[in-house]
């Protein structure tokens, strides 16, 4: 049993470490002799997103993520649809996964941004001092709603399991790169893929332009819907919300307070883009 929760704390440890000296190695480039100051003032968030990332890490993958990952069990699946991409060649089966999975979490996303879900993910809304470990900073409820909501379509369309594996790290390590602290719009190609600054624009202290840039991966999305932003206006902007962060026990905490529930009082709450 110990080793049942232990064993994804390891994987964890093992796959942020070549993280860690990426992002190190490219705060070191970007920021030069600013490093250390901005390591000062990330340090509590840091602190914060790791805690959390160990308790989701520890608690709620294991309960979640072999049966999400198998499907089996309780999700449905077409012998036809399975057939189907099975003919399918492998890169056009991971870019579908990708688009599919992004399409998902757009609207898991957006609707974590209404009143009755907005409690849970203001956590991962709260760092005011954004880095690469801001994409861990969710509270375990909201780790439980990503991981229930995302490959639900995937899994019921039949898309191989391999093809939706590869999707998932692929969609992980970009996760990681658009909140990293770097000004980047990508040019060109942040016109296809959300870049650090389309990302950080949805991270914005504002209530109204925190309802633009949902999608995790590509733009596609938020264009169709009309929630794209070009970011270039608002680089480096403040990031927070206006109940402001805390440690992972003040997280942990949050949802369950009285006023997030109280219709008087005000609540962060998507309003998206015209």
């Amino acid at each position: 049993m110990i080793d049942f929760v232990l064993d994804p704390v390891r994987r964890e440890f093992v796959e942020l470490l070549p993280l860690a000296v990426l992002f190190g190695a490219l705060a070191l480039v970007t920021k030069r002799r600013a490093m250390i100051d901005a390591v000062k003032r990330a340090r509590p968030e840091i602190t914060t997103n790791l805690v959390l990332l160990l308790i989701n890490a520890a608690v709620i993958v294991p309960l979640l993520a072999v049966p999400l990952m198998t499907g089996q069990s309780f999700i449905p699946r077409s012998a036809a649809l399975v057939a189907f991409w099975e003919g399918v060649p492998g890169v056009l089966s991971v870019i579908a996964a990708i688009l599919l999975i992004d399409l998902a979490a757009y609207w898991r996303h957006r609707l974590e941004h209404v009143r009755a879900l907005w409690p849970i993910h203001a956590t991962h809304h709260a760092d005011e001092a954004m880095n690469w470990l801001s994409v861990r900073r969710k509270h375990p409820l909201g780790e439980i709603v990503a991981m229930m909501s995302d490959g639900l379509i995937v899994l019921l369309l039949g898309l191989p399991f391999w093809a939706i594996a590869v999707a998932y790290l692929l969609r992980g390590w970009w996760g990681y790169f658009i909140h990293a602290d770097v000004p980047w719009t990508l040019g060109p190609l942040g016109k296809v893929l959300i870049s650090p600054a389309a990302h950080r624009l949805h991270h914005i202290r504002d209530e109204e332009l925190m309802g633009t840039n949902f999608g995790n991966t590509v733009t596609l999305w938020d264009k169709l819907f009309g929630t794209y932003l070009d970011p270039s206006p608002y680089v480096n902007c403040e990031t927070g919300i206006a109940e402001g962060t805390r440690d992972a026990l003040g997280e942990l905490a949050r949802p369950f307070e009285a006023r997030y529930w109280r219709k008087s009082d005000p609540v962060q709450v998507e309003q998206p883009a015209n």
